[in-house]
């Protein structure tokens, strides 16, 4: 992956924003919460790509050739990885790791700034849905 094409995949997410900043580092954005840094070593050179991921993806991860605990963030017990390197994990699936580092971020975002940013979706309208449902008493439970 170019830094080009990292950069048109992370653009193409809803209401992300991009800066660089750390040194020439591409940080994407949602909700003012950081999903994706990339870095190329050098011009024309290996584009080094951290994400966020789940505590099962990070120990699968973290172990596999190309990719490694990603640092400075990883040493404070984050879970994030850096694709150093497509020797086992490709193109397609750094998009879909991306793409979860993203979701992993608006899930964590409140309810306001997701609503502000368009991004509320089905999944605040299931727990919406969940909160009003009437509760049992106690004796209709037994």
């Amino acid at each position: 992956m170019t830094l080009a094409e990292y950069n048109r995949f992370c653009r193409s997410l809803p209401a992300t924003t991009h800066v660089v900043q750390w040194a020439g580092a591409h940080v994407w954005k949602v909700g003012a919460k950081v999903f994706a840094i990339a870095r190329a070593t050098r011009p024309g050179g290996n584009l080094h790509v951290t994400f966020k991921c789940s505590p099962m993806s990070y120990d699968m991860l973290a172990t596999m050739p190309g990719c490694r605990p990603a640092p400075y963030l990883a040493s404070r017990g984050m879970k994030w990885i850096q694709r150093t390197s497509a020797e086992h994990l490709d193109d397609a699936g750094l998009r879909a790791y991306l793409r979860a580092s993203y979701d992993l971020i608006v899930k964590t975002l409140p309810k306001r700034i997701r609503d502000e940013l368009g991004l509320g979706g089905p999944d605040t309208r299931m727990k919406r849905e969940t909160h009003n449902k009437p509760k049992q008493s106690r004796a209709a439970k037994r």
